[in-house]
């Protein structure tokens, strides 16, 4: 089975100086990201059929993106290359990897799908709504609710990552609430951070914030906690997996990683009527292992590991209390 990544493929600018800040920062290395391209990366790194839907600018930039994708084995046959310019973002790294953001957003919110085309896409596929700019608005936004909305029809499995990034809301944190609350409905899985959860539920206890998710029709949740592991709740039980021991060198990617590693697995794993129920756990460790890996490293893709790569790496569980 396929999966299907539709949203933003952008250059991130990462600062080479640490804990300066994009103000002070001046020297900056060229990287390949984007929320949806990095999932989409990441499935077909670990060998995965992974199928990346968007729009790049007719420039160096986008001509790079389109290449570095190809390069871990994505399907780009539904990317359209426009005359906007390549959208760009600049990254700043903290310790721990902790980061600073600011965008030039410019063609990826101007991808357009037809019926037909949509009808292809979602033939045998999971669809993966992880777009950081797509609730934004824009051309990007209409196709991203319209192939949402046949997925959902259709019966596909629909997994939605709000990714809310501060630096593109600002003071619009209501819009983005209500953005999201057209696709949730909609999703089989989400995966959130503490943020979002709280940002979507306006409730801080989170197994509480689940159950009011669950009553949306979501059937299986992931909260990410950095540090402390990963709330997975399903069928009215909740659980912690621990994350594992890592030196993070940058955060950028590590919740795309994690996600892009659920997805390989779902994809690759018959499906069964509780949606993996017997299989989460394992999912969710070897999803940690994969994004342990990336928060090594700089760059969101280029830090990605292969399959081997995890197989061979040995990692410790952390033992912290949440």
């Amino acid at each position: 089975m396929k999966v299907i990544c539709i949203g933003e493929i952008l250059i991130d600018f990462v600062c080479t100086q640490v804990n300066v800040g994009l103000k002070s920062g001046v020297d900056f290395v060229k990287k390949g990201g984007g929320a949806p391209a990095n999932v989409a990366a990441c499935i077909g790194h670990l060998g995965g059929h992974a199928e990346f839907v968007g729009s790049v600018g007719n420039d160096p930039f986008g001509h790079f993106l389109l290449e570095g994708l190809q390069q871990y084995r994505v399907k780009t046959d539904y990317t359209q290359v426009l005359s906007s310019s390549t959208t760009l973002a600049f990254v700043s790294l903290a310790d721990e990897g902790e980061r600073e953001f600011t965008f030039n957003r410019g063609a990826d919110e101007q991808l357009i799908l037809t019926d037909s085309c949509i009808d292809t896409l979602l033939d045998d596929s999971i669809l993966h709504l992880g777009s950081a700019t797509a609730l934004l608005g824009g051309h990007l936004f209409d196709s991203y609710l319209k192939i949402a909305r046949q997925a959902s029809t259709n019966g596909n499995l629909i997994v939605f990552d709000p990714n809310y990034r501060i630096d593109l809301w600002k003071n619009n944190i209501e819009q983005f609430k209500e953005r999201c609350d057209e696709f949730l409905p909609l999703a089989d899985v989400i995966k959130v951070s503490e943020e979002e959860l709280v940002l979507l539920t306006g409730i801080s206890e989170q197994k509480e914030a689940c159950k009011i998710l669950h009553e949306q029709g979501i059937n299986l949740i992931f909260v990410t906690l950095g540090k402390h592991g990963c709330l997975v709740s399903q069928n009215e039980e909740q659980y912690i997996v621990p994350a594992y021991e890592i030196t993070a060198v940058d955060t950028t990617g590590a919740g795309d990683s994690f996600i892009g590693a659920i997805l390989y697995q779902m994809a690759n794993n018959p499906d069964s009527e509780h949606l993996y129920e017997d299989k989460i756990r394992e999912f969710v460790s070897f999803a940690q292992k994969v994004s342990a890996k990336v928060c090594s490293k700089v760059g969101a893709m280029t830090a990605l590991p292969s399959l081997d790569e995890v197989f061979e790496t040995k990692f410790i569980v952390k033992n912290l209390e949440k």
